[in-house]
């Protein structure tokens, strides 16, 4: 038997201690989270996925009657950035929540694989960055710290 250690990486920080470019694209995801349609849980979510073409696609989360059907808001930026931009890479993506603590609220585990898999794809990471209405921010330079052991597609045979 062996064993093998795993560690992340990752920052602490407040929003005003960010590049401009990081607070704007928070700042965007922010605001997109005031779209949300969140009737059931009320917890609303924004989120603002930076291109390496520099455009910015927002997501929203989207909740159905049905709840399986609904879908986060940063799935809906993500497959966005599939569909609309599908050769570019996903330089960035910054998520915004009302949550309080000391820490951000961080993504459930579907939106992590989604975020894994186009990590990749585009065999580049992905900064993802958390924010709440503290002006908390996680930082975290590649989705393999905020999801190890992720599910891969070259493992299914």
């Amino acid at each position: 038997m062996k064993e093998i250690n795993w560690s992340a990486t990752y920052q602490i920080a407040q929003l005003n201690e960010l590049s401009e470019s990081d607070q704007l694209l928070i700042e965007k995801a922010q605001r997109s989270r005031g779209q949300a349609y969140a009737p059931y849980s009320r917890y609303k979510v924004g989120a603002a996925a930076l291109l390496d073409n520099g455009e910015v696609l927002l997501g929203n989360n989207q909740e159905n009657a049905a709840y399986p059907s609904g879908l986060c808001a940063e799935r809906v930026a993500l497959f966005s950035a599939g569909a609309q931009f599908p050769s570019n890479s996903i330089v960035s993506l910054a998520i915004f929540t009302n949550a309080h603590g000391d820490v951000p609220a961080t993504s459930c585990g579907s939106c992590r694989q989604v975020m894994s898999e186009f990590e990749q794809r585009q065999e580049s990471n992905i900064r993802v960055l958390f924010c709440d209405s503290d002006e908390n921010v996680l930082i975290s330079s590649s989705v393999r710290d905020i999801l190890p052991f992720s599910f891969e597609g070259k493992r299914l045979g």
